[in-house]
C-alpha cells in the first residue's frame, strides 16, 4: 500500500491513490469510468453515464438539508501523460508510481495527475461519506477535459438538477476562480518535397532537452523555454551560416504542455564539421545565458548519425523553417481589467517535419473571445504564406466572472471565518469547463477551487498536502452553508 493512504483526510487519499493506479490518459478513460460507475453502485447512489462518456452520481440531501440549492461538484477523469525521457513507463499500463518528498506528493518520472485526481478523490470522498452535512449532490465527472474538453462540449442537456457549480479544478488553495480563458486548436499541415542526400555531408542529430515544459495556460507567463521555438531559431541561422539540409525535426506531444523537447537530424558540409560543433556549443552556451533563471537544466547538443536517404527540398525548408520561427508564440497581450493576468497567448505545442509530411499544432486562448480569433487568424496568416493548410478548430468560450454570484458571497464570508484571511478572488488563464458548462445549463452559480497544484502537465508536477487538508475540510464547509432555495 502506497505511503499516501497514511496521509490525512484518509478518506481522500485512499480514493487518490486507487485513481493512481488505473491508467487514464485523455481519450482512454474507459477503465477510471468503469471505477467509478462501480463506486456509485457499490454506494447505493444513482449513477448514470451520459452519451457523451460522462458519469453523473447523485447522492440525496442529508435529514434537515432537503430546502437547500442542489450542488453540483464537478471534475475530469482525463490527465495528461508525460514523462521524462528516460523514464521507461506507459501511460495506457502502468500505474503512477507516487513520492512523497516533504510537504509534497510527486511522481516518479511522469505526471502526477493531481490534475485532477485530487478533485475527483475529494468528490468521491464527500459522496462516500455517512456524516457530513449537505443538500443535494451531483458528482460530475466528465472525461478528455485535456485534449479537447470533449466531455463538457458533449454533455447531455437536461440531466443535472442542481443550482451550483463547484468545479474542483483550480490549483491553488485560497484562491476562488470566478473566470477562464476560451480556447482555439490553429492546426497546419503541409506536403513537403524531398531530395537525394548530397554528397559530401555529415549528418548531425541536434536536440534540445531538460526544459521544464507545464501547462500552456497557467505557466505561459513564467518565461519558460519552448524547445519547438529554440530548435526552429538554431535551424534559421545554421542554414544561412552552413547550408545545413534538414532530414527531419520534430518536437513537442502535447497541445496543452510547453514542448519540452525537439530534435533534428541536419546535415553539414563535412569540411564544416568542426565548426558546426563548435557553432552548436556556442548556442548552448547563448541559450543557457538567455533562460538562466528559468530553465536551469537547459541542454542544447548535437551528435553525428546514420546519414538518411532524403532531405527536405532546399525551396520547402527555407520557408517551413521561417514559418515555424515567425509564428506566434507565449502571452501575447495581458488583461487591461485584471492586473496580472495574462489575456491572450499562444503555445506552439508540436511541430513535425518527416517523411514529405510537415504538421503544426497550436492552442491559442484568451479572455476575450474577438482578440482569441484574432491571435489564431495571426497564426494561421504566417503559415499561408507558406501554401499551408490551416484549420481552426475545437472552440470553446470563457467563462466570464459573475462578482454578484450569491454562492461567491457564501463562500467569501466562510473563508475568512475559518482561516482569518480573505480568499484571493480571480480568474485564470486556462481552460476550465465552467465556461463550456454554463452554456448548456444557463444559470448555474460556478465558483472553481482546489489545493496548490505545482508545475501540472510535467514530470514535476506536484501537490502541496497541507493545503489539500484545507482545500477539503473548506469544501465540506461550503456544503454545510449552501442557501436554501
Amino acid at each position: 500500500m502506497s505511503e499516501i493512504t497514511k496521509l490525512k483526510p484518509t478518506e481522500l487519499w485512499k480514493y487518490f491513490h486507487e485513481i493512481t493506479l488505473i491508467p487514464r490518459p485523455s481519450k482512454n478513460e474507459s477503465r477510471i469510468v468503469d471505477y467509478i460507475v462501480r463506486f456509485g453502485r457499490d454506494n447505493n447512489l444513482r449513477t448514470y453515464v451520459d452519451r457523451a462518456g460522462n458519469v453523473i452520481v447523485s447522492k440525496p440531501a442529508t435529514p434537515g438539508m432537503e430546502n437547500r440549492k442542489g450542488v453540483i461538484i464537478q471534475t475530469h477523469l482525463d490527465m495528461v501523460p508525460q514523462k521524462n525521457n528516460d523514464k521507461v513507463h506507459d501511460f495506457l499500463k502502468d500505474p503512477i508510481e507516487t513520492v512523497i518528498d516533504g510537504e509534497w506528493v510527486k511522481a516518479n518520472g511522469t505526471t502526477l495527475g493531481s490534475d485532477n485526481g485530487i478533485g475527483v478523490a475529494a468528490t468521491l470522498a464527500i459522496l462516500a461519506s455517512k456524516d457530513l452535512s449537505h443538500g443535494p449532490l451531483e458528482g460530475l465527472f466528465t472525461i478528455d477535459e485535456e485534449t479537447g474538453m470533449t466531455g463538457a462540449n458533449d454533455l447531455e442537456p437536461g440531466i443535472l438538477k442542481g443550482e451550483i457549480m463547484l468545479n474542483l479544478d483550480s490549483e491553488t488553495e485560497g484562491e476562488l476562480c470566478v473566470g477562464c480563458a476560451g480556447g482555439v486548436n490553429v492546426n497546419i499541415k503541409r506536403d513537403y518535397s524531398e531530395e537525394k542526400t548530397p554528397a559530401g555531408m555529415s549528418a548531425y542529430k541536434v536536440t534540445v532537452k531538460g526544459l521544464k515544459g507545464g501547462h500552456s495556460g497557467v505557466d505561459i507567463a513564467l518565461g519558460r523555454a519552448n524547445s519547438v521555438k529554440l530548435l526552429f531559431r538554431f535551424l534559421m541561422q545554421a542554414e544561412a551560416d552552413f547550408g545545413i539540409r534538414v532530414a527531419m525535426a520534430e518536437g513537442g506531444d502535447l497541445r496543452n504542455a510547453i514542448p519540452r523537447e525537439a530534435s533534428a537530424v541536419v546535415l553539414v558540409p563535412e569540411i564544416k564539421n568542426y565548426e558546426f560543433e563548435a557553432f552548436v556549443r556556442g548556442y548552448e552556451e547563448m541559450y543557457k545565458s538567455e533562460f538562466a533563471e528559468t530553465e536551469p537544466d537547459l541542454a542544447f547538443f548535437c551528435e553525428k548519425t546514420a546519414l538518411p536517404g532524403k532531405v527536405m527540398s532546399a525551396g520547402d525548408q527555407y520557408r517551413i523553417i521561417r514559418a515555424l520561427y515567425a509564428c506566434p508564440n507565449g502571452v501575447q497581450r495581458m488583461s487591461q481589467s485584471m492586473p496580472g493576468l495574462v489575456e491572450t497567448s499562444n503555445n506552439l505545442a508540436i511541430a513535425r517535419c518527416r517523411d514529405g509530411k510537415f504538421e503544426a499544432y497550436n492552442l491559442t486562448r484568451s479572455s476575450v473571445d474577438t482578440a482569441k480569433e484574432a491571435t489564431a487568424w495571426k497564426i494561421a496568416g504566417v503559415f499561408h504564406l507558406i501554401d499551408a493548410k490551416v484549420v481552426l478548430e475545437g472552440s470553446y468560450p470563457g467563462w466570464k466572472p459573475n462578482m454578484a454570484s450569491p454562492i461567491l458571497a457564501v463562500m467569501k464570508k466562510l473563508y475568512t471565518s475559518k482561516f482569518g484571511t480573505d480568499p484571493h478572488v480571480k480568474a485564470v488563464h486556462a481552460g476550465l469547463e465552467c465556461g463550456i458548462i454554463g452554456g448548456i445549463y444557463p444559470g448555474l452559480d460556478m465558483i472553481s477551487l482546489g489545493p496548490t497544484i505545482k508545475y501540472p502537465h510535467s514530470p514535476d508536477e506536484m501537490v502541496h498536502i497541507p493545503s489539500v487538508a484545507k482545500f477539503y475540510d473548506y469544501l465540506c464547509s461550503i456544503l454545510k452553508e449552501v442557501p436554501a432555495r
